[in-house]
């Protein structure tokens, strides 16, 4: 009966072990749901809507394969459908059966005065041309190194790019370089759930069953064994025994019996016979209870080898189950803990940037200028540079050109971005204010610093950048994911419109105390402009040095520039306000028989290319300043910020 349940256990187990390997194998099901987009008609660019990547549950994997760079990048889907505007494209979109539409989109043709007309159909060729004049081939424009994307990534022939996750109100973008048609093999997959929790389980329980029947199987064995072993038969009964009469016996006999010479004294001979049967009686039974132990060792050791393959091919089973191969326990996912709700305001408009995005802008700002720094490529450097920051660069390009010992600006840290303020809106311009500071050095100051957008075509470019002062303290702003309001130039609600910052300021560094607006500036404001004061001094004290007090006559005035201020709310109902002011010195001569040389100083003879002037020269200085303005009926002054001062131009007056 041990082998018929022995056999029953082989069964079984074999029966839970194939169960759980064909789960694993034969019966899983597919790890991921493919879906093709088919492009019929090709275009430089495709443009897929973020809806088909979550058309099914889950993180979503688009895989691109083409022949060259191939280029995807995702964004904001308003801000991707401006930057294609005058281009054709493929859109990628879900129609309501939830299949995959595609819609080929032609750039509009531009009329006469070279406006897209609205409504223009798409040109179609002329059946009549010739093959042998080739029409003008238009240049793509290249998607990559844009800033108008999120994120961006490449790949040489194949673009593989998993665990997307793409918010509401984004899309994707493929192409290769802007001139040559997409790639049209795109597939779209989302992971499916083929766990199977039964499988470990009933492998494990085939081992353990594998194990029992063994057990079984050997307990037959030994029982079989048991019986068909030898079977040795007792000795009959014996006859019974009468006592013997010694004195019946015959005088020989009984001679023999009683004779002295064959009697033993206990002491000796008997004590020493009964001792030897005693040791070999004790010699068996201790080598019968050797074989014994030996037996059961032998026995205990052949199922204990009978055990280990089963318990071996258990354990094999178990390791190789993944996690998908048992049943999940508790909750999967942790309960989230609560946390404040920000309320937005109604209509609120996305920020112009998000935090990665404005360091990977950052970056590519300080690093192309690092470059056009090196080479003097003023060309380079108007890229990233525009207004203010671009002006100085030139000036300072044109110094080092001719002044070798001449320094090169500091470079824009990129390490630790402390205050990101991206306008929200979604039209161009678009302005973004940063604060970055150094984190391995910390005697270089933190700078602040705007950017503009001009238009989904272009670059971020640096507008205004100054120093952050050690004792300023920057206002309380919106969080960077909210972004901030631009304020207008004229507006009523601040202490003092931005428009009249910069001439508000230029008025308490011409006339001192006597300015109206004197009061109204904080005291770092007011020895930024005793600087410059102090810096004019110096200016007369030199011409007093040299002895032509009487015959060179100075003056001195500071203007706004004519760039308008760049402005944008705090969260005091205040402003944060970046202008531009000149400080223009003229030094002429009091007679014609006066030359003005300029003597030792080298820069106006680099920028001016001599060494004198008979009339006279003028030299200006560039100030970028950024002013915390509070809001209308606030006590508090006007703070400055940060402040930057450069060389603009060195004139010879005619």
């Amino acid at each position: 009966m041990r082998f018929v349940w022995a056999v029953v256990a082989f069964v079984l187990a074999a029966v839970l072990i194939g169960a759980g390997i064909a789960q694993r194998t034969v019966f899983v099901g597919p790890s991921a749901q493919k879906e093709q987009v088919e492009i019929e008609e090709p275009a430089p660019f495709v443009l897929m809507d973020g809806d088909v990547l979550r058309t099914n549950p889950g993180s979503q994997t688009l895989r691109i394969e083409g022949d060259g760079e191939i280029f995807a990048s995702y964004g904001r889907t308003a801000d991707m459908q401006a930057w294609l505007a005058d281009s054709d494209y493929n859109h990628v979109s879900v129609g309501d059966d939830g299949e995959f539409v595609v819609q080929h989109r032609s750039a509009p043709e531009e009329d006469e005065a070279g406006e897209p007309s609205e409504g223009a159909a798409t040109p179609t060729p002329d059946p009549t041309a010739s093959a042998e004049e080739p029409a003008e081939d238009t240049p793509g424009r290249n998607p990559v190194g844009s800033d108008l994307w999120l994120d961006s990534f490449s790949a040489e022939n194949l673009l593989i790019s998993d665990n997307m996750q793409l918010p509401e109100g984004t899309s994707v973008l493929i192409a290769y370089d802007g001139t040559k048609d997409a790639p049209d093999d795109i597939v779209v997959s989302w992971p499916l759930d083929n766990s199977t929790p039964l499988a470990g389980p009933l492998m494990v329980a085939g081992g353990l069953v594998l194990a029992v029947g063994l057990i079984l199987y050997v307990l037959a064995i030994r029982h079989q064994r048991r019986g068909r072993g030898p079977r040795r038969k007792g000795p009959g009964p014996l006859p019974t025994t009468q006592p013997i009469d010694v004195a019946a016996l015959p005088p020989a006999e009984r001679a023999a019996i009683e004779s002295p010479s064959d009697a033993r004294t206990p002491s000796t001979d008997a004590g020493v016979e009964d001792a030897e049967v005693v040791d070999e009686g004790t010699e068996k039974e201790h080598r019968g209870e050797e074989g014994k132990s030996s037996m059961r060792a032998r026995r205990a050791s052949r199922r204990r080898m009978l055990a280990l393959p089963a318990l071996g091919l258990t354990a094999l089973l178990a390791a190789g189950c993944t996690a998908d191969s048992w049943p999940q326990l508790g909750d999967a996912s942790a309960s989230p803990s609560p946390s404040p709700t920000v309320i937005a305001p109604e209509n609120q408009k996305p920020p112009a940037v998000t935090e990665s995005q404005a360091s990977r802008i950052l970056k590519s700002v300080s690093d192309t200028l690092v470059e056009a720094d090196t080479a003097l490529d003023i060309d380079l450097a108007s890229t990233r540079l525009a207004g203010a920051a671009l002006e100085t660069r030139t000036t300072d390009y044109a110094l080092r050109a001719t002044l070798t010992d001449r320094p090169l600006p500091a470079v824009i840290p990129t390490d630790d971005v402390q205050v990101l303020l991206p306008e929200a809106t979604d039209r161009w311009p678009r302005t973004v204010l940063m604060l970055t500071q150094n984190e391995g050095d910390e005697t270089v100051p933190p700078v602040l610093l705007t950017m503009t957008q001009a238009d989904p075509w272009s670059n971020y470019k640096v507008t205004n950048i100054a120093e952050m002062a050690a004792d300023a303290v920057f206002p309380e702003v919106a969080a960077s994911w909210l972004g901030t309001a631009m304020v207008p130039s004229d507006s009523a609600f601040l202490s003092l419109p931005p428009d009249q910052v910069a001439a508000a300021f230029a008025d308490v560094v011409d006339a001192g105390e006597k300015s109206q607006y004197y009061g109204q500036f904080d005291e770092l404001a007011l020895a930024v402009a005793k600087s410059l004061t102090d810096q004019r001094q110096g200016v007369v004290q030199n011409i007093a040095d040299a002895g032509a007090a009487e015959t060179a006559l100075t003056a001195f005035d500071a203007v706004p520039t004519a760039a308008p201020p760049v402005s944008m709310t705090t969260l005091d109902s205040g402003a944060i306000v970046a202008v531009s002011v000149l400080d223009v010195g003229t030094v002429t001569a009091a007679n014609s028989d006066v030359v003005i040389r300029f003597g030792d100083n080298a820069e106006a003879k680099a920028l001016t290319g001599v060494t004198e002037s008979p009339k006279g020269v003028e030299t200006t200085y560039e100030l970028q300043l950024f002013f915390a303005v509070p809001s209308q009926g606030s006590t508090e002054p006007i703070r400055l910020l940060a402040s930057h001062q450069d060389l603009l131009s060195v004139k010879v007056l005619k």
